[in-house]
């Protein structure tokens, strides 16, 4: 299909600092729903599973130009493409599947990406997820195979996995944009060492890589870059 709702990130994000409010004044985000059961997922395997999702949605079909999404997705990712990420399990998780989205597993952790809409008129089935202190323990997911894209995520400060899968989210969209991409990568997450963070951002400061500067609403400062993709 075409990525045609992904232009506007280009234009909105690669190489802007800053990024202007919503014409309309409306606030809009996409619901990312973190499944967490009684028994976690492992925090990189959710977190991939994050990043597919948001840009799933993206190079859905339905959000191509004659499809039911088209409308929503272009809207959103015209302005700031906010993410809330929430969490559910059981019969909550089971309802979210019932609305209108792309659900993504990687090794057992599930995310679902939901169609974007005003912050104020979420579904109600939406509106009952938690939001704040969804956390989960650091891991060691080990090396990633050859040839596939990294998203790294800044060691230099905290996040929580709902703040992080929102960015993660962010990342996948914006790299997807910057090349053409219809499909999505099998994206890995990572945490580098400080040095090798130190060498990412300069690289995207070059813009030799792809980055996320956050617009420091919740958890970290504005400006502050909290992802780098490196496509292979």
């Amino acid at each position: 299909m075409s990525t045609s709702v992904l232009d506007a990130v280009v234009r909105r994000y690669v190489g802007v600092r800053e990024v202007s409010p919503e014409a309309d004044g409306v606030v809009r985000a996409m619901p990312v729903v973190l499944r967490i059961e009684r028994e976690q997922p492992g925090r990189t395997a959710l977190l991939e599973a994050a990043a597919r999702a948001a840009l799933a949605v993206c190079v859905d079909p339905r959000a191509g130009a004659e499809g039911e999404w088209h409308d929503e997705v272009l809207t959103w990712v015209d302005g700031r493409i906010r993410k809330i990420a929430r969490r559910a399990r059981g019969a909550h998780w089971a309802a979210v599947q019932e609305l209108p989205g792309v659900t993504v597993s990687v090794d057992g952790a599930e995310a679902r990406a939901l169609l974007p809409g005003p912050v104020d008129d979420v579904p109600r089935t939406v509106a009952r997820l938690q939001i704040g202190g969804t956390d989960l323990p650091a891991d060691d997911p080990g090396p990633v195979a050859a040839g596939v894209p990294v998203i790294w995520v800044n060691p230099t400060v905290a996040m929580t996995v709902g703040k992080a899968a929102a960015q993660v989210g962010h990342a996948s969209m914006i790299d997807a944009a910057v090349r053409g991409l219809d499909e999505v990568p099998p994206y890995a997450v990572r945490t580098p060492a400080k040095d090798r963070w130190a060498d990412l951002a300069a690289a995207a400061d070059r813009g030799d890589a792809v980055a996320v500067r956050d617009a420091g609403f919740t958890e970290v400062d504005p400006g502050t870059v909290t992802c780098v993709v490196t496509p292979v």
